[in-house]
């Protein structure tokens, strides 16, 4: 038995009432599903209201969403493992620095000096080159980077993401709940020619009244801008729930019907009288930030790419409001085939990353080069992702990829540093040029360049 609110635990078959299933992590599909009596059901629909039975038909590792999950794990274990930059250089850096020292003392003996005055030189070798920036230049920059990310709701798992980032010229982004909310809200009222009725108003009145009695998520969508409206509803009776076709009861008097007609967004014709007086149309909203975080993608030189389970029609209404090119839009794609996705992409020289919320995206988020999670999104995405972004805002996807770029441009810079202030100060050292005390300030001095250097990216906006 499902009650409303709970969650479809395995995959089966209805056998008892009917209901509408919020299928949006599983499928993609903004519109919730409308089930009755001999009706399919996956484990993870989310049941929105009325009671039903499941017989169950498939469970544990036969279910969709152990498929996903095992997709999601191929798709990790097949990703190459990246070694630190610090660990590059240091690998060479150190034996090298070992070789010059002992080099300097047999020079200086061999010349005739004192065995002193060769310890000192070969020392000094040492300290002036003692690696301490090379291992602080790495783990100063990722502290303060994921520290200022944190502060800017980015969580970044591990330094090998930043290596990643900086090649990314391609961001795929799930619809539902990520480029739009995810919550259905009415968009339009249109009165019908020759309706009869004094303004759309009375329609979204009549209708919400009507539609009170019902808990659909459409429902709750027409009665929410009732409310905005600050309309009175008028009590309905002899209210009547004909899934997968409508609603209907009785308002003043008059007997009043909403039925599901096709078109780009789902749209509800409100009928009175034996007219139909007009149309409601509900969608599944745009987030407000979505537009200006892909101009930002788009300003950066990446191309948006919108990929959703839903209809051909409403992918191109929303990627119209968010501004991503036509060609740029993959519609009616269902969750097993997100990753294939990517991979073409992939195989066509780009290099990906994937914005995503749902089970859906998991295997997607994994399989790209870099998986980014909405942090209001299902664990499945998080755990397969490479960097959460904790408000759900789409405006955080390009403020992570520079924060990310940003970090790994100051990891180089210190490397650089590092590496170029101790090759340069060698000779010096092995020359007798400098005591072991002045080396030893110097590569203080050194190591304080780089924790500084570090410390500029709390200013990282």
């Amino acid at each position: 038995m499902v009650r409303p609110g709970e969650r479809v635990a395995t995959d089966g078959e209805v056998i008892e009432g009917h209901s509408a299933l919020d299928t949006s992590t599983m499928t993609g599909e903004s519109v919730p599903m409308e089930v009755t009596v001999g009706g399919s059901v996956l484990g993870g629909y989310v049941n929105t209201h009325g009671r039903i039975v499941v017989r169950a038909n498939k469970v544990g590792a036969d279910t969709q969403l152990a498929r996903m999950a095992r997709l999601v794990s191929d798709a990790q274990t097949g990703k190459a493992q990246v070694q630190r930059l610090a660990d590059r250089v240091s690998s060479v850096f150190v034996p090298v620095v070992l070789a010059i020292s002992a080099l300097t003392f047999v020079a200086w003996v061999a010349l005739g000096n004192p065995l002193a005055s060769a310890f000192t030189a070969a020392v000094a070798v040492l300290i002036i080159a003692c690696p301490c920036a090379l291992g602080l230049a790495t783990p100063t920059a990722i502290l303060v980077g994921t520290g200022r990310g944190a502060q800017l709701g980015v969580l970044i798992k591990g330094p090998e993401v930043l290596e990643n980032v900086k090649d990314i010229d391609t961001v795929v982004l799930d619809k539902t709940g990520t480029v739009t909310t995810g919550v259905m809200s009415v968009v339009e009222v249109r009165r019908s020619i020759g309706s009869g009725v004094a303004d759309a108003d009375e329609i979204l009145r009549i209708a919400a009244s009507v539609e009170s009695a019902s808990e659909h998520p459409v429902a709750r969508a027409i009665v929410a801008a009732a409310a905005s409206a600050r309309l009175t509803l008028s009590p309905v009776t002899n209210f009547r729930n004909e899934p997968g076709v409508g609603v209907s009861g009785v308002v003043d008097g008059q007997e009043v019907s909403i039925e599901a007609i096709e078109g780009q967004n789902t749209t509800a014709a409100v009928s009175w009288g034996g007219l139909r007086r007009g149309e409601i149309e509900v969608a599944d909203t745009v987030k407000p930030s979505s537009r200006r975080a892909i101009d930002e993608l788009k300003a950066m030189g990446i191309t948006p790419v919108l990929l959703t389970g839903d209809n051909a029609e409403v992918a191109a209404r929303v990627a119209s409001e968010v501004g991503i090119a036509a060609g740029d839009v993959i519609a009616g794609v269902k969750p097993t085939e997100k990753a294939d996705v990517v991979k073409r992409l992939q195989a066509e020289g780009k290099k990906v990353a994937m914005v995503g919320d749902g089970v859906n995206d998991s295997a997607a988020l994994a399989t790209a080069d870099i998986g980014m999670a909405m942090g209001t999104g299902t664990d499945a995405a998080i755990e397969a992702s490479d960097l959460t972004l904790v408000r759900g805002d789409l405006t955080t996807v390009p403020t992570a990829l520079r924060l990310s770029r940003k970090t790994l441009g100051t990891i180089k810079a210190n490397l650089f540093w590092a590496f170029a202030y101790n090759t340069a100060a060698i000779p010096l050292a092995a020359l007798g040029l400098l005591n072991p005390m002045i080396a030893g300030a110097a590569m203080a001095m050194s190591s304080v360049f780089v924790v500084l250097n570090s410390l500029r990216l709390r200013t990282f906006r």
